[in-house]
């Protein structure tokens, strides 16, 4: 009996100590890159600036959700279709209030479904889904029901954008495939009746085509492009984003992605490391659109770093391909940071007046160009084995995984592991242990020791 009970208590108390608090951790990260707070009010903002309209171009919808939308899902593909110049290219909302991509990036729609709905006076040739998660039913319900109103136009999904259309009821009877981590944590299970594929990069069936985790999108976008307008401009696209796995556009195949071991490191990252780093990221006009969304899908992504959006501007920032970015912080207001980034090949120039006015503000984090010396390189080249070095080589390799970027040809240099993360962890189980241990000698071994009366020993 003391022996069932000695296993209950130092279960409990292991569950307590490392459980407990590795799950608190892990939720409050994780809520933090999917639902990042705004800290600072909102500034008073004037109208957006809009791509012009040429009626005689197809337009692609970028949609955008309440409260959150994925940051590569959204800025990747809407940077892809805007490089080709054959299409209107527009951010489009349930509302035109700020809207937030995941890690913190703020920014405003070009149009409110409605508005795009009146000026078009019919569907948008193509609408590209994101992933959106749906925390709140009300505020996500028009997102469902315009993907619905337009069921019969080119649809593309990306990433856990494949759920999302599987929620219309659009997906019933069809091949599709979504993020690889969506299989193995159940989120597909909601929706047998289609036909789910996780072997490809991307799925087409009929008016929909489907991609699986991040970079798949790219492939995705490619081969729409390529359809659409020619396979030319679908390789003269990759080749300006020096994306080095053109050949998955015309060959989809791959050996899947599954939850292994390898998640370990991201769980701990958001779980057991506290000691977070609080990186900047310079906002400027013109900047590369695709550029901006790495650093929160490497850094602010992997659970080791809170990013924060900084400028002088008290209006929109405006990026290359005209989406309009609202910072979070004003350059004398911003937070302690440990590192600034200032991400683009092109930032050294085109962000010269803003990076003196931030060291002219005795700033004392030098800003970094993160994608400098790239030009030739894929925009998530530099930052992931930037990674490695800040945190480490699992946490880097787990991020190029987590992307679905089969890269090889990167190099990761730095711990091979977080001292951090595993460290708190082993803490915590020792805590459980000896918890578990002062208990067992207080309480159940007392128990087991039996007095001179107990013995037949009294007088």
């Amino acid at each position: 009996m003391r022996s069932l009970l000695r296993i209950v208590v130092y279960g409990i108390t292991l569950v307590f100590f490392f459980g407990g608090i590795g799950a608190f951790g892990y939720i409050h990260s994780n809520q933090g890159y999917w639902l990042p707070t705004r800290q600072t009010p909102m500034p008073a903002l004037q109208e957006v600036s809009v791509p012009e309209h040429h009626p005689e171009k197809p337009t692609v919808a970028v949609m955008l959700s309440n409260p959150t939308t994925e940051v590569f899902d959204f800025m990747v593909p809407y940077e892809m279709f805007a490089m080709t110049g054959a299409y209107n290219v527009y951010a489009v909302a349930p509302d035109k209030n700020v809207k937030t991509l995941s890690g913190g990036l703020d920014l405003m729609p070009h149009y409110s479904f409605d508005e795009l709905d009146r000026l078009l006076g019919k569907s948008p040739d193509l609408i590209v889904i994101p992933a959106m998660p749906r925390v709140d039913e009300a505020k996500y319900k028009p997102v469902r029901e315009w993907i619905q109103k337009h069921a019969d136009t080119k649809l593309l999904s990306i990433c856990a954008g494949a759920v999302n259309l599987a929620d219309t009821g659009l997906l019933k009877g069809k091949e599709a495939i979504t993020d690889w981590k969506s299989f193995d944590y159940g989120e597909i299970n909601n929706y047998p009746e289609t036909k789910w594929r996780r072997d490809v990069r991307y799925v087409e069936d009929g008016n929909i085509v489907s991609s699986a985790a991040l970079t798949s999108g790219i492939d995705a976008v490619l081969y729409v492009i390529s359809q659409q307008v020619s396979e030319s401009t679908a390789e003269k696209i990759a080749k300006q984003m020096n994306y080095p796995f053109y050949h998955f556009v015309k060959n989809p195949k791959v050996d899947p992605y599954y939850v292994d071991g390898t998640e370990l490191i991201f769980w701990f990252n958001q779980a057991f490391q506290w000691s977070k780093k609080d990186a900047g990221v310079l906002l400027y006009n013109g900047m590369d659109d695709g550029a901006l969304a790495t650093i929160f899908d490497t850094y602010a992504a992997s659970g080791t770093t809170r990013v924060h959006t900084v400028s002088d501007a008290k209006q929109p920032i405006v990026t290359k391909y005209h989406l309009n970015l609202v910072s979070r912080y004003h350059m004398s207001n911003a937070p302690k940071l440990d590192r600034m980034f200032v991400p683009g090949v092109e930032a050294e120039s085109l962000a010269a007046e803003d990076v003196s006015q931030w060291n002219e503000k005795s700033n004392n984090v030098v800003p970094q160009f993160i994608h400098s010396g790239s030009a030739d390189r894929f925009i998530f080249d530099a930052p992931l084995e930037d990674l490695a070095k800040q945190e480490d080589v699992l946490t880097a390799k787990y991020g190029a995984k987590r992307l679905e970027y089969r890269a090889t040809h990167l190099t990761f240099e730095g711990s091979p592991f977080s001292y951090e993360a595993f460290g708190i962890s082993v803490l915590l189980g020792l805590a459980a242990f000896l918890a578990a241990f002062l208990i067992d000698r207080r309480f159940i071994n007392r128990k087991g020791k039996r007095g001179p009366h107990q013995n037949g020993q009294g007088s």
